[in-house]
């Protein structure tokens, strides 16, 4: 069993200043080169409860809207009135809807508690706008969702605060993560105790043949050791429906978007799982029931992305990409997202054609059935906004 240190594991992935502040323990973008044999998971049991209507890949397979609008961001600052209307008109166009209510309302009621998964990780620099999140809020509204049932949710309470999420922002609506720290900072209560522990299902777990031992720094970020990666509560017993909100980014040669967001940001004891297992993991925990069947939407936040450098935040690789991408596919969405920042790191010269590992995990993921990886296979509308 390996032994891994806060410090140490960041220094092993040459992340440093900034990005070591906000990325406390976040593992390498690509699964591994040479792996000797295939570590053994409980995929199985995802498979072993029945199916609905409802699950991924959802109510449009293989569908992706993708929305330009390049007056969505100004000086650097996404434009609230450019992103609402550019997630209007992807709505439309996906549900072929006559009203944006009408169009939420295929994925969602008034009753449901709804999950908006965001990605906080990279802190303000880099992390999902909060302008697409409130358009998302204004038009659940408009469907008639109260602001009680919706709830902004990632792994890590606390960067959800550094990004910008806090109930002072978002009145009336819920901001809950896994990993939590009380008034004074503490990640443990008087007993030593972990707050996160209340935070999480163990009657469902992705348990993988691999383990890790954390310090007393790094363990509170992963909330626990040894094989078993445990659902949080939020996604198992709180929400009914959860919206997928990634942000356009990269991950080495491949990127970070829809699987990703839900597959680390949904479970515990993650630092084991990126070296042995980064494509399995992306692939494999969204076909656990939790989020297979209360995954409704995806929108990827692409007002403002990276190229290179990612997911951490290293301004000199970001940039406006003036889109969003919507869909009730997550591998589809991932897989026009891929081309979008494959394109741009080409045109950058970072590379000289698309990698044939980089779609490795959305292929993966067509073969569970969770969506649609082949481009060939894969609705693709594109809408300019001038």
């Amino acid at each position: 069993m390996a032994s891994t240190s806060r410090r140490g594991f960041i220094k092993s992935l040459g992340i440093g200043g900034t990005a070591a502040a906000v990325l406390p323990h976040i593992g390498s973008a690509l699964p591994a080169d040479d792996k000797p044999e295939k570590t053994a998971t409980n995929i199985k049991d995802a498979f072993k409860v029945p199916r609905s209507e409802k699950s991924l890949p959802g109510r449009y397979p293989g569908s992706v809207v993708e929305v330009e609008d390049p007056g969505s961001v100004a000086d650097g600052i996404a434009v609230a009135k450019r992103a609402e209307k550019m997630l209007e008109r992807a709505m439309l166009s996906l549900t072929g809807a006559k009203s944006i209510s009408e169009a939420w309302l295929q994925f969602v009621s008034p009753d449901d508690v709804i999950g908006l998964k965001v990605n906080p990780v990279a802190g303000k620099l880099l992390s999902t706008n909060p302008v697409v999140v409130d358009a998302v809020i204004a038009q659940l509204e408009s469907a008639g969702v109260p602001r009680k049932n919706i709830m902004i949710w990632d792994r890590r309470e606390f960067q959800l605060h550094e990004a910008g999420f806090t109930p002072e922002r978002y009145p009336g609506i819920q901001i809950r993560g896994t990993e939590c720290k009380d008034e004074n900072g503490s990640f443990r209560d008087a007993n030593g105790r972990l707050y996160s522990e209340d935070r999480i299902n163990k009657d469902w777990y992705y348990w993988a043949d691999c383990e890790d031992s954390y310090d007393d720094e790094t363990l509170p970020y992963m909330v626990n050791e040894g094989k078993y990666s445990y659902f949080s509560s939020i996604v198992t017993d709180e929400v009914t429906k959860i919206i997928n909100m990634p942000i356009l980014k990269n991950a080495g040669s491949s990127v970070t978007l829809c699987l990703k967001n839900l597959a680390y940001g949904a479970v515990t004891n993650t630092g084991r799982l990126h070296k042995p297992l980064w494509a399995e993991t992306c692939a494999e925990v969204p076909c656990f029931a939790p989020l297979r069947d209360k995954v409704v939407l995806n929108i990827v936040d692409g007002l403002i992305g990276c190229y290179h450098g990612g997911p951490g935040a290293n301004p000199q690789f970001i940039l406006p990409y003036h889109r969003l991408l919507v869909g009730s596919d997550p591998v589809a969405v991932d897989r026009i997202g891929l081309d979008i920042v494959t394109d741009k790191r080409i045109e950058m010269k970072l590379q000289k054609e698309p990698s044939q590992r980089a779609a490795g995990f959305m292929k993966l993921a067509e073969e569970y059935q969770i969506g649609i990886a082949n481009p060939d296979r894969i609705n693709h509308t594109r809408i300019e906004i001038s």
